[in-house]
C-alpha cells in the first residue's frame, strides 16, 4: 500500500468535508446547543423574576385557613362572612387577585373539596402548596380525633429521612463517595453518543463510495491510485473530518460554559441561601479552583439544596476526565474504523443507496445490540454480560464506555478489548478491500451476501 497516495485522498476527503456549509452549520450550532442546555437552567434561575400572587381563600369548612401561610411570592388573604365564589368572580378584574380558592364544607368523612377559579391556568407550584396546606389541615383534624397525647413530637420522632452513603473502596485500600446517578448520565451520554458518530460518520462513506461509484468518478481516480488506498483514504480523512468537529466542539462549549459562569456565576451563588461564604471563597469571576472545593462544601452545609448542587459538582469535579475522554476517543476511534470499512464496502457493493438495506443489516445489528446491552450496563456494569459484551469488538465501543465512569474496568480487560478492537478493525479491513476492489467497478447487477462472499475468497 502506497500511503503517499492514502494521503492525498485523506487529505482530498477532508478538504471538501470541512469547506461544506453545513460541516461549518453544525460544527459551530451543535456546542452552542450544548453550551445553552447546560447553562439555560441556571440563567433561568438567575434573571427570571418570581411574581408576587394575590389569592382568596374562601375557606367554608373552618379548619384549613390558619394553615396557610404567606410566602415571598404568594399573599394569602382570608375571605370574610358572606363572601362568596360566584360574587368573587364577578368582580375578578378589579380585585386584582391571581386565583380564589374555594373550600367547601367538612363532609361526612371529615374530608374537603377544594376548587381554583383563575384567569389563567393556576402554577404548579401554587397549586401544590395549596394541596399540602388542605391535606396538612384536614390530616391534622383526623389525627386529633383519636386524642393521642403529644401527638406532634411523636411523628416528628417517628419521620425519619436516612439516605446511603455509598463509598467504593479504592485500590489503595481508601473510600471514596461516588454518585451512581451522576456516572448513569455520563455513561448514557458517552455510549449514545458513539453509536450515533459511528453510524453518522460510517454512513458517511458509504455515500461518499456510492456517489463516486454511480457517477462514474472512481473508473477515473482508480487508474492512479489502487482500490484499498482510496477506501482507507476515505475511511481516514472522513475520520479526521469527525475528530476535528469533536475538538471544535469541545473548545467552543467550554469557552461558552466558562464565560457565562464568569457572567452569572457570584449572582447565582448569592441567588442560594447560606451561600455567602461559597461566594467568598469563589472570588469576584465566580471560578472555583480545585482546593476551594472542600471550603465551599463547609460553607453551604447551611444550605441543604444547595450543600447538594456543590456536592454533585464537586463528584463531577473529581472524575478522572483525562482517563475518560482518553478512553472515548480511542473507542470512538477504532470504533469508527470498524464498522466504516463495513459501511465502504458496502456502499462499493451496491449502485445506489436504496440498494443498501439488506447488506447494513448485519452491519447496524450490533450496533443496536450494543445500545441495548448498554442500558442493562447502567445498573449491572460488573455483571457477566455487560463484561463479555465490553470486550467483544462488535458491541465493546458502546458496553465499555458505559463501564468506565463507574470505575470497575480492570487494567486487563480494557487492554484485552482495546487490543481484540484493533486486530478485528484490521481483519475487517483486509476483506472489506477485497469487496470494495471488486464491487467498486461492478455495475448493473444487485449484490447478494453470496457475492460478497465470493469476492472475499478471491486471490490477490
Amino acid at each position: 500500500m502506497n500511503w503517499k497516495k492514502v494521503g492525498i485522498v485523506v487529505s482530498h476527503e477532508y478538504s471538501i468535508r470541512v469547506r461544506k456549509k453545513s460541516f461549518i452549520l453544525t460544527t459551530i450550532l451543535t456546542p452552542l446547543a450544548m453550551g445553552l442546555l447546560i447553562c439555560v437552567p441556571a440563567l433561568i434561575m438567575l434573571f427570571t423574576g418570581k411574581e408576587e400572587h394575590k389569592v382568596k381563600v374562601l375557606d367554608a369548612s373552618g379548619i384549613v385557613a390558619p394553615y396557610f401561610e404567606n410566602s415571598e411570592n404568594v399573599t394569602y388573604v382570608m375571605g370574610e362572612e358572606g363572601e362568596t365564589a360566584d360574587g368573587l368572580m364577578a368582580r375578578f378584574d378589579e380585585l386584582g387577585y391571581y386565583a380564589i380558592v374555594d373550600i367547601s364544607p367538612l363532609d361526612e368523612k371529615g374530608e374537603v373539596a377544594v376548587t381554583s377559579y383563575s384567569k389563567e391556568p393556576l402554577n404548579m407550584d401554587l397549586k401544590n402548596a395549596i394541596s399540602r396546606t388542605v391535606n396538612k389541615a384536614v390530616e391534622d383534624r383526623k389525627l386529633a380525633q383519636y386524642d393521642i397525647r403529644d401527638l406532634d413530637s411523636i411523628l416528628a420522632d417517628v419521620k425519619t429521612d436516612i439516605k446511603v452513603n455509598a463509598m467504593t473502596l479504592t485500590e489503595d485500600g481508601d473510600a471514596k463517595e461516588d454518585s451512581v446517578e451522576i456516572y448513569m448520565v455520563l455513561s448514557y451520554v458517552m455510549s449514545f453518543l458513539i453509536y450515533m458518530f459511528v453510524f453518522m460518520f460510517g454512513t458517511m462513506v458509504m455515500r461518499s463510495v456510492i456517489d463516486e461509484k454511480s457517477s462514474r468518478v472512481v473508473e477515473v481516480i482508480v487508474s492512479s491510485v489502487k482500490s484499498v488506498e482510496l477506501m482507507m483514504g476515505k475511511i481516514i480523512g472522513v475520520a479526521l473530518v469527525a475528530l476535528t468537529q469533536f475538538f471544535i466542539w469541545i473548545a467552543l462549549t467550554l469557552v461558552i460554559v466558562t464565560a457565562v459562569n464568569a457572567a452569572a456565576g457570584p449572582k447565582l451563588m448569592q441567588s442560594m441561601g447560606g451561600m455567602e461564604q461559597a461566594v467568598a471563597i469563589a472570588g469576584e469571576d465566580g471560578n472555583v479552583g480545585p482546593g476551594d472545593m472542600a471550603s465551599i462544601l463547609e460553607a453551604a452545609g447551611s444550605d441543604p439544596e444547595a450543600s447538594g448542587m456543590v456536592k454533585i459538582l464537586g463528584q463531577i469535579g473529581s472524575l478522572d476526565w483525562g482517563y475518560i475522554i482518553g478512553c472515548f476517543l480511542v473507542y470512538f476511534l477504532l470504533g469508527y474504523l470498524l464498522y466504516a470499512s463495513m459501511f465502504a464496502a458496502i456502499g462499493a457493493a451496491v449502485d445506489n443507496e436504496a440498494d443498501t438495506s439488506q447488506l447494513q443489516l448485519p452491519v447496524t445489528i450490533p450496533l443496536i445490540i450494543g445500545l441495548f446491552i448498554m442500558l442493562h450496563t447502567f445498573e449491572h456494569p460488573n455483571s457477566a454480560l455487560s463484561v463479555w459484551t465490553s470486550i467483544i469488538p462488535w458491541t465493546s465501543p458502546m458496553v465499555m464506555l458505559a463501564r468506565i465512569p463507574f470505575g470497575v474496568v480492570p487494567s486487563w480487560q480494557l487492554i484485552l478489548s482495546i487490543v481484540l478492537l484493533l486486530l478485528t478493525f484490521l481483519a475487517t479491513a483486509w476483506l472489506s478491500a477485497k469487496i470494495y476492489k471488486v464491487g467498486i467497478l461492478t455495475y448493473g447487477k444487485k449484490s447478494t451476501f453470496n457475492d460478497l462472499l465470493k469476492w472475499m475468497k478471491l486471490k490477490d
